[in-house]
């Protein structure tokens, strides 16, 4: 899923930059169990903190477009 990779990019990165669990959580003003949770992959996480954790690395979550050949479904009849 799309929220694995950025948890597996956000720990890979963790790891580039020596950091610790701890560390990270200290510099991105989450708590430790927020760290631990978006790397085992949490399906429900708070938008506003995984960006803060994101923010340290100079990125962010964010509406990414779909290519398709039909409209949205916002407009379709199903």
């Amino acid at each position: 899923s799309a929220a694995s990779d950025v948890y597996k990019r956000q720990k890979q990165l963790r790891k580039e930059y020596h950091l610790t669990q701890e560390d990270m959580a200290f510099k991105a003003g989450v708590g430790l169990r927020f760290v631990r949770e978006m790397e085992q992959g949490k399906a429900t996480l708070r938008m506003d903190k995984v960006n803060q954790v994101l923010l340290l690395f100079n990125l962010q979550l964010a509406p990414v477009p779909i290519p398709r050949e039909e409209p949205p479904l916002l407009y379709s009849s199903k």
